[in-house]
């Protein structure tokens, strides 16, 4: 992202799926999970070649990297030192990494769910959530500022937001209880959602059978509802006072590039995971 680029303390990046070692998903591809399709040993292979291209790693030695039992919450850990860090394990459960502390790698996965990273460009500090609809109705990113100011004494107006690759709201179709749900939290819900009707092309050629085939009031087609994801962590984010300025979102949606992303709905579940990461070079 290009408002994270011009720091030269800091590294950050949001995987992609072509480049790896598995087969598990089609191709050589680079499959950053522990997923039950794919070996262990590929997974390790891609997690290095992932470092090694972030400038993390090299023929020596490699970045410590933290990453996450994912549970959809709003759980934050502050990790403080190195050793709290075992490679290729997940000694946390939540949903969200921060630290001011050089040298390590904090990361979440993500297969259609946002990876946001955050930077406090003064204080050098980072911050990496993993944010679905559960866990942006909980406020993961808001709350992910909070804990900010509160463990680094950060500035919301010198944090920097970068909103990776995830399903967009030209594919993200949810239930009406999330809907619901989202407008019992938020006063700017009904900009998040959008409906449109399935369409049945013998319907659309037809039209006067189904209408005079069915009562009034039974021949509605049922709604869509899609939600944008990416608008409403943008809005918590401002909510929390980071300069709209600052917040940078790819335009990328995970299910309608797979050739580039993994996407989880368009995989029916079987897919890869990516990476959102950000660490501070000592």
């Amino acid at each position: 992202m290009k408002g994270l680029a011009s720091l030269p303390w800091l590294i950050h990046g949001f995987s992609t799926r072509p480049g790896g070692f598995s087969r598990a998903y089609g191709g050589n591809s680079l499959n950053l999970g522990f997923t039950k399709d794919d070996s262990r040993s590929n997974v390790e292979r891609n997690r290095a070649e992932f470092l090694k291209k972030l400038g993390a790693a090299s023929n020596k030695r490699s970045w410590p990297m933290v990453t996450l039992r994912q549970i959809h919450s709003d759980i934050i850990h502050h990790v403080v030192k190195p050793t709290e860090v075992n490679r290729n394990e997940e000694p946390f459960a939540g949903d969200g990494l921060i630290t001011d502390t050089p040298g390590l790698l904090l990361a979440v996965q993500a297969a259609d769910c946002l990876p946001v990273v955050l930077v406090d460009a003064k204080r050098r500090a980072v911050g990496v959530f993993h944010a679905g609809w559960r866990g942006t109705l909980k406020r993961i990113v808001e709350k992910g500022v909070g804990e900010m100011r509160r463990e680094f004494g950060s500035s919301s107006w010198d944090i920097r937001a970068a909103i990776g690759p995830g399903i967009h709201n030209c594919c993200y179709t949810v239930g009406p209880e999330v809907r619901s749900q989202f407008e019992s939290q938020f006063a700017w819900a009904q900009e998040l959602f959008h409906e449109t009707k399935d369409s049945e092309p013998i319907r659309e050629r037809y039209p006067l059978l189904f209408l005079t085939a069915r009562a009034p009031g039974h021949s509605e087609l049922p709604k869509n509802i899609f939600l944008d994801l990416v608008e409403a962590n943008r809005r918590q984010l401002m909510d929390a006072g980071v300069p709209a300025k600052n917040i940078e979102a790819s335009p990328l949606c995970t299910s309608c590039h797979t050739d580039l992303l993994f996407s989880h709905r368009a995989g029916n579940g079987k897919t890869g995971r990516m990476m959102g990461v950000a660490g501070l070079r000592k």
